[in-house]
């Protein structure tokens, strides 16, 4: 890249509290919760995650765009993030099946961001204070107005963002000739997790976030999923009730994070949000029931309330998080559903978990 001068950034958080950084070259302001990923690559799925719907990214990476965008590493329909703080941007990319810059597709789709940041200091500064609203601006003479803007972003505590994100129509993937059907709630899904089912020989109808039961069920499927996606899951009041009577029914049933969630919820646990939340591709989680341990793939700001878990009769803790013991996965006894925390779809991350989805037909097989 030839030199170029770059405007002065900042990162401007809910408390008044400033880091400075410089613009690459796309002007303006964005908000959003602020939240950091640990993960060292994958940057373009993290982007295109629906879960991220409504954040402000902080790269822990010290590098990032070094390897250029690529189609078949999109996660949605598009990026997600509400805007992107890093310490080194590359302008530039190595990587010889790289379709274009990482700098190009967010003129593409105009998101602002900051590099040049003490990143190190702002996620501990996150990790210290919490989550909390941000904005990131080149506009960084008229700080009055960034704050007035700052002062009117909603909370994410309470805020319904799945139907921001969700499909507005059925649509279906896979062979329709396959030999299992599923019918699949989207609060944010990943197209990862359609390859998953379609591998197995799934023949999918995803359905949008507000499909009642009744729709699900019209396309007669062997199984249920729950997916991923952003925000409270407290809200989600016509998700829970889907998940209850398809549990009531006794029918397959798996979610993952949200989905999770809000399978909880159709259990009468609550769930809460976490002081700064789990983002990354390297997190500990160990299997109660075979004693193994899986490094995963998370994504989430909200969690399960554990001490209503164990108490819950008719709920077994599956899984749990090794670096703060928080539940990572539930089943229901005598029931043919159970869900993750965390992503076994990855993309990005380890494939440890990659077994749940085995898990879940070798369920509606049986």
């Amino acid at each position: 890249m030839k030199y170029q001068i770059r405007k002065k950034a900042i990162v401007l958080l809910a408390d008044g509290t400033i880091f400075e950084g410089k613009s690459i070259g796309i002007e303006g302001s964005s908000t959003g919760e602020i939240c950091f990923n640990t993960g060292m690559t994958g940057y373009q799925e993290i982007f295109t995650d629906p879960s991220y719907f409504g954040q402000l990214m902080i790269a822990t990476n010290a590098h990032i765009g070094n390897y250029g965008v690529h189609k078949d590493e999109i996660e949605s329909d598009g990026i997600k993030i509400s805007g992107l703080i890093c310490r080194n941007f590359s302008f530039d990319y190595s990587r010889e099946s790289a379709e274009g810059s990482l700098k190009d597709w967010f003129e593409k789709h105009n998101l602002i961001a900051v590099s040049d940041v003490d990143t190190r200091a702002l996620v501990t500064y996150i990790r210290e204070n919490g989550a909390m609203n941000a904005i990131i601006s080149t506009e960084v003479d008229d700080l009055d107005k960034l704050k007035k803007q700052l002062a009117e972003v909603p909370q994410m505590d309470g805020l319904e963002l799945a139907s921001k994100v969700s499909t507005k129509k059925p649509y279906f993937i896979g062979n329709e000739n396959a030999t299992y059907k599923i019918s699949a709630l989207d609060i944010g899904i990943k197209k990862n997790i359609l390859r998953h089912f379609e591998k197995r020989d799934a023949y999918i109808k995803v359905f949008p976030y507000d499909a009642t039961f009744e729709e699900m069920s019209s396309f007669k499927p062997d199984g249920y999923f729950l997916s991923n996606g952003p925000g409270d899951p407290e809200p989600l009041k016509e998700a829970q009730e889907v998940a209850k009577e398809i549990i009531e029914k006794n029918l397959p049933l798996f979610g993952i994070c949200l989905g999770h969630q809000v399978i909880a919820l159709a259990n009468n646990i609550s769930t809460y949000k976490m002081h700064n939340g789990h983002r990354g591709i390297n997190h500990p989680v160990k299997n109660l029931v075979t004693g193994k341990g899986e490094i995963t793939s998370q994504n989430h700001g909200f969690a399960i309330n554990r001490e209503e878990t164990e108490k819950h009769p008719e709920i077994e803790i599956t899984h749990v998080h090794l670096n703060d013991d928080t539940v990572a996965g539930i089943r229901i006894k005598d029931k043919k559903c159970f869900s993750v925390q965390y992503h076994p779809e990855a993309s990005p991350g380890p494939h440890d978990a990659e077994y749940l989805f085995d898990q879940f037909f070798e369920m509606i097989k049986n």
